[in-house]
């Protein structure tokens, strides 16, 4: 198999980490012209402890309520548990809380975080809340959309299908990246091709930036440098 079609690995994933969000998207912006609004958050989120270095990994997806009891039975979180287990790739938990406001219960807390984290997840994005920040487990990135004291009546909805977290769309094993800027997804075919991409849009940040300390910067001069591309 050639490099486009051979399966992802760790490192190719690693690699990523090595950037932060914004520039991931603003890669992203050149090998997809036009990316949907919906392949990144929109909405803002809480990082557990401020800003964090980036993970990334292959998405397991999943939803909750908090604000009442189930009406039918909840998803198995045992069954939840070995669906989120990392096996060829390092996962992310993408986690939708469906309640009409949500929040109301913490689903993520010290026992969660670090269950997870030693499923191989290396964090979750999330627009329901998380607890016990002083007694996360470290290692385990979160953001999410509040914070909140009690678990309430929280309980799986499901898993598996597609969810909608802070105006990011999500299925069943999308490469996601995050950090506390947010997340986006990037299309599998992208993820080797990213690097290149970065390198170039690095090159016209550097041009723009030196430009910037000329001592005959000037609105001409910021003119030419947008006719030349060398801002983003």
């Amino acid at each position: 198999m050639d490099d486009t079609t051979s399966p992802l690995t760790h490192a190719d994933l690693d690699l990523l980490a090595f950037w932060d969000t914004p520039t991931i998207c603003n890669a992203l912006e050149l090998l997809v012209p036009g990316l949907p609004l919906t392949s990144y958050t929109t909405h803002p989120g809480v990082a557990l402890d401020g800003p964090f270095k980036p993970m990334i990994g292959a998405a397991r997806v999943g939803s909750i309520r908090a604000r009442n009891k189930p009406t039918q039975p909840a998803a198995d979180r045992f069954d939840w548990y070995d669906y989120v287990q990392a096996r060829d790739l390092p996962t992310i938990v993408i986690l939708q809380d469906l309640d009409e406001r949500p929040g109301a219960g913490a689903f993520w807390g010290e026992v969660h975080s670090k269950v997870h984290l030693k499923l191989g997840a290396r964090g979750c994005v999330t627009n329901g809340s998380f607890r016990d920040t002083d007694a996360w487990a470290p290692g385990f990135k979160m953001l999410g959309g509040c914070l909140s004291p009690s678990h309430a009546h929280v309980h799986l909805a499901g898993f598996g299908a597609r969810v909608s977290v802070l105006g990011m769309d999500v299925g069943h094993d999308d490469i996601v990246h995050a950090d506390h800027h947010g997340a986006v997804v990037i299309p599998r075919d992208c993820v080797r091709r990213l690097p290149h991409a970065i390198e170039r849009i690095a090159a016209k940040e550097r041009r723009t930036l030196d430009l910037c300390d000329a001592p005959d910067f000037s609105p001409a001069l910021m003119r030419r440098v947008l006719k030349e591309g060398h801002i983003h």
